[in-house]
């Protein structure tokens, strides 16, 4: 349960775990509250590094590191999902982890995501457990085709997951994959994709940023444009159903939830994934709300209250993959925010930076 603790003061020092572009945001929002941060990250390159001085380079099992870690910083939150368990419960055990060890339990397998959703009647795709290849031609019988195989774990932007069009493609898909178990999930077909970037606060208080039509290029998060093309019941709808996950896990800090649309006369909603962190489909925020995601994180995990994520105007936010990063200097105009992150390396399919476009005032 939440709990009345007090607010950490200005000059607090903030554990990130993770040294990626989100940690990076994050620490940047940190700064502007008057915090300091410290990175925790096995890559000595990380470009979160770049704007703390505060940083330990070592492994996520390095329970020496962790506990030096831990000493050196006031509260511990993450940057991504991936947060090994034993991790994640050894620093538990010694200073605040918002959002909590149970959160990362939840998200990060995809089949106790489900099996937590359904609990609280949150609609997800029909799926099935897959252990062995007989297994999967009879959760093939039972579902049908086209389906999705995905691994349970270490999963995102397209990785780990295979369409399967017909049986034959069934086999390779089954040996490639891994780890075991698998996931097969019913092929939904939705009209389109949206997320609601949702915070809750150590008081319980909890607010929703609006929602943000996503499409995706080769399995990365292409655009998110806001406001969304959707009826103001199915929006609001999203955001009651992202309002009692962060409830429902005691959820300390802002959390992303990813819907498919499913089109009808009464379009519906069915939760695709959720992730315990700030979220690529929010960054939208920077440009037109008060508090961004980013602060509004800062905010809950160190026992503030929330700001106001109310937006200002319409906007559509452009990732940057791979040398796309390199038009920037030609693309700026008066309503264009750029965002890069500073990474010394372009490869195709790296998340560079991103763009976002101010559509109507």
């Amino acid at each position: 349960m939440t709990q009345d603790l007090p607010a950490l003061p200005p000059g607090s020092m903030i554990g990130i775990l993770g040294g990626g572009q989100l940690g990076r945001m994050l620490s940047l929002a940190a700064s502007k509250l008057g915090m300091r941060t410290h990175i925790f990250c096995p890559d000595p390159n990380s470009p979160a590094f770049e704007v703390t001085p505060h940083r330990t380079v070592a492994a996520y099992d390095d329970e020496a590191a962790l506990a030096a870690f831990a000493d050196a910083v006031d509260v511990i939150t993450y940057e991504f999902e991936n947060v090994p368990s034993a991790t994640a419960e050894f620093l538990a055990a010694r200073k605040p982890l918002r959002p909590g060890a149970n959160a990362l339990a939840v998200s990060q397998d995809r089949l106790a995501e489900k099996g937590f959703l359904a609990s609280k009647n949150i609609p997800v795709a029909p799926h099935r457990t897959v252990e062995t290849l007989a297994g999967l031609e009879a959760a093939i019988d039972a579902l049908g085709l086209p389906a999705v195989l995905k691994t349970t774990r270490l999963g995102y932007d397209g990785k780990g997951q295979r369409v399967l069009r017909d049986r034959a493609d069934a086999a390779a898909a089954f040996a490639e994959l891994e780890p075991k178990p698998l996931v097969l999930e019913a092929f939904v077909p939705f009209d389109k994709e949206i997320s609601v970037v949702v915070a809750r606060n150590l008081s319980g208080e909890v607010r929703a940023f609006d929602a943000a039509e996503n499409v995706h290029r080769h399995h990365i998060l292409f655009t998110s444009t806001v406001p969304a093309d959707i009826p103001p019941g199915v929006e609001k709808h999203a955001a009651m159903l992202a309002k009692v996950i962060v409830v429902a896990l005691d959820y300390v800090g802002v959390l992303g939830v990813e819907f498919f649309v499913i089109p009808g006369d009464r379009p519906s909603l069915m939760v695709n994934e959720i992730a315990p962190r700030v979220h690529n489909s929010g960054h939208w925020t920077e440009a037109v709300c008060l508090t961004d995601q980013f602060e509004q994180h800062i905010r809950a995990v160190l026992g503030w209250p929330l700001g106001d994520p109310t937006r200002m105007a319409d906007v559509v936010m452009e990732n940057l993959v791979g040398d796309e990063v390199l038009i920037v200097p030609g693309e700026l105009d008066g309503n264009t925010q750029p965002h890069l992150y500073g990474k010394t390396e372009i490869r195709p399919g790296r998340k560079m930076g991103h763009i976002n476009r101010i559509t109507r005032r």
